[in-house]
């Protein structure tokens, strides 16, 4: 059947004989249930959640695929000035980071040199830096060109998160950030309490998630509290549980978390008797 969406010949063709195709008809659902669902988030934050049988008749649930294009059209249309603002706002402060303009602390990785910063963007992206750095307990300021120092974080580490904090990116091709790094910032992200980066992080590394590496992932996720890439790890355990627990890191790995291996037993025993 020719499609009248994705056909080469789509269009000459006129009503009645306009047909779709098992693929447009499904990304046509796929984008109306989309819509409505922004819809019912937008009614749900204002204190006004809709039920499908009470919804407008004008409202995404009943509209047409004329109606669901024109609604991206304008979702776009919005999307444009706030990605102008951010884009603003993201080279403004990284120009000031990268050019060192008027950074009043450096910071101190485990390794390597420190890193100038301005104390004003720590604490603003984070409660932990700015508990750190207002001295509360004498209740004045630490002075200009004071450090601190985060020894569990590299120079390359401790970089990519001054970035993230700067930018909100840094991240953006994975494929360059090494998985020991994620791990890292991770951590870091849960340590000073930065709920963007630790997404971000979670994100990654669960996209990268396989035998080869679930056990170390495994790791960190519990050591960051970090319950969806916990899961994530583990559903890989199960799945490859033989190729794993026969491995040769796992000996190592039982040793560092005894706690981690019962629950892996656990687990495979009630996948066991569930089969």
């Amino acid at each position: 059947m020719d499609c009248c969406i994705c056909s080469p010949m789509a269009t000459m063709y006129r009503l009645p004989r306009n047909a779709i195709c098992a693929h447009c008809y499904q990304g046509a659902k796929a984008i109306i249930a989309f819509l409505n669902k922004d819809e019912q988030e937008e009614d749900g934050d204002h204190g006004s959640v809709k039920s499908r049988g009470s919804m407008k008749p004008n409202s995404c649930s009943t509209m047409g695929m004329r109606d669901a294009c024109e609604k991206v059209k304008e979702m776009r249309d919005r999307e444009e000035p706030t990605n102008q603002r951010a884009a603003f706002l993201e080279h403004g402060f990284a120009l000031a980071w990268k050019e060192g303009m008027h950074t009043d602390i450096v910071v101190k990785p485990g390794t390597g040199p420190p890193i100038p910063a301005h104390k004003a963007i720590l604490a603003a992206r984070s409660e932990i830096f700015r508990h750190m750095l207002s001295g509360e307990e004498q209740c004045i300021k630490a002075p200009a060109g004071d450090a601190i120092s985060l020894p569990e974080l590299s120079h390359d580490e401790l970089f990519l998160l001054l970035s993230f904090l700067y930018t909100g990116g840094g991240l953006d091709d994975e494929d360059d950030v090494p998985e020991r790094h994620l791990h890292a910032l991770l951590v870091a992200a849960d340590k000073y309490d930065v709920p963007f980066l630790r997404r971000a992080c979670e994100a990654r590394l669960a996209a990268r998630v396989e035998p080869r590496n679930v056990l170390r992932t495994l790791e960190v996720a519990d050591l960051s509290s970090s319950a969806v890439l916990r899961e994530r790890a583990m559903d890989t355990v199960l799945e490859h549980a033989e190729q794993v627990v026969f491995s040769p890191e796992y000996e190592d790995f039982a040793v560092r978390n005894a706690g981690l291996c019962v629950e892996i037993t656990r687990a495979l025993l009630a996948k066991t008797n569930a089969a």
